[in-house]
């Protein structure tokens, strides 16, 4: 396999076990890498950590996590000391419990990855697992280690393999009660229902995640481009569009306006686009010229 694992260990469930890998399924890094410099000479800027009261350089060996137990106080822990707090699930993901998909709230999904057989002889256990987990219509809760961390992951079949998905633990989640109870209910009323289910229905199409796109970065990576092709002048700025409003007086006008450019939109037909004034001049020219070069070979 090309890609490099970001943890390797054993599947479990009950008395079967196979080796497996876990490999990131989704990519942060940006096709264009940018870097803070100097104006001045253009060169990268070195990062220099300091102590935060004296302002001395801190020598790497001297760095150490320090967890706060009240303000301005922190506790230092050295590297072995959370080496010697290290779970015994290090190396092992012991499916615990399983549980339909759709229990598990969207809110609690934190970053994906793929877990493979890592060799030829725990594929059969792999598929095994994996099968039976498709068949019966679960997912499968364990735990495992990554990044000196434990995590809660979730595994679900997903092709050949499973897609393992590390959960958050549920102090993370915030109550939406805070930022809804004071939200008024609002009536709308039937007719303004009707008009946005309507453009609901016309908006529907299959999800095709190919159709989005980092429309910054595409802007960026352009303004790069024409300032490295012209380094001298390179002032343009290129921007993404923004989608434009027009003046809406109210809610019912804006659903109707929606409507009528929806309608608009779906019986343009660009195929049977009239030539304009211009293109059928030129295409006159054209046809008015072509007599006079036949003249001219008989010539």
């Amino acid at each position: 396999m090309a890609a490099r694992a970001n943890w390797k260990g054993h599947l479990r469930l009950s008395l079967v076990s196979c080796a497996v890998g876990l490999y990131p399924a989704v990519s942060s890094s940006s096709d264009l890498k940018c870097h803070t410099i100097n104006r001045e000479t253009g060169n990268r800027i070195k990062q220099l950590i300091v102590d935060a009261v004296t302002g001395e350089p801190v020598d790497r060996d001297d760095q150490i996590k320090g967890c706060e137990v009240a303000k301005d106080e922190l506790v230092p822990i050295e590297a072995d000391e959370l080496s010697e707090i290290a779970l015994e699930s290090t190396h092992t993901i012991n499916i615990e419990a399983f549980c339909k998909r759709e229990e598990v709230d969207e809110r609690y999904l934190d970053r994906p990855y793929y877990l493979a057989a890592e060799d030829k002889v725990s594929r059969e256990a792999f598929a095994v697992i994996r099968d039976a987990m498709n068949k019966k219509g679960m997912a499968g809760l364990g735990r495992l280690v990554i990044y000196k961390r434990e995590r809660v992951v979730l595994l679900e079949p997903y092709g050949k393999g499973l897609l393992a998905t590390l959960l958050r633990y549920q102090d993370e989640i915030r109550s939406p009660t805070a930022y809804f109870e004071d939200m008024p209910d609002g009536k709308p009323t039937d007719e303004m229902r009707a008009l946005a289910e309507e453009l609901i229905s016309r908006a529907t199409k299959k999800f095709d995640p190919s159709k989005f796109e980092d429309r910054y970065e595409e802007a960026l990576i352009t303004l790069v481009k024409s300032k490295a092709s012209k380094p001298a002048k390179g002032k343009g700025r290129a921007k993404a569009e923004a989608p434009t409003s027009g003046n809406v007086v109210n809610l019912m006008e804006a659903l109707k306006r929606s409507i009528d450019t929806e309608k608009s939109t779906t019986t343009a037909k660009p195929s049977a686009r009239k030539p304009s004034g211009s293109e059928r001049a030129a295409g006159s020219k054209q046809t008015a010229r072509k007599p006079a070069s036949k003249a001219r070979k008989a010539a």
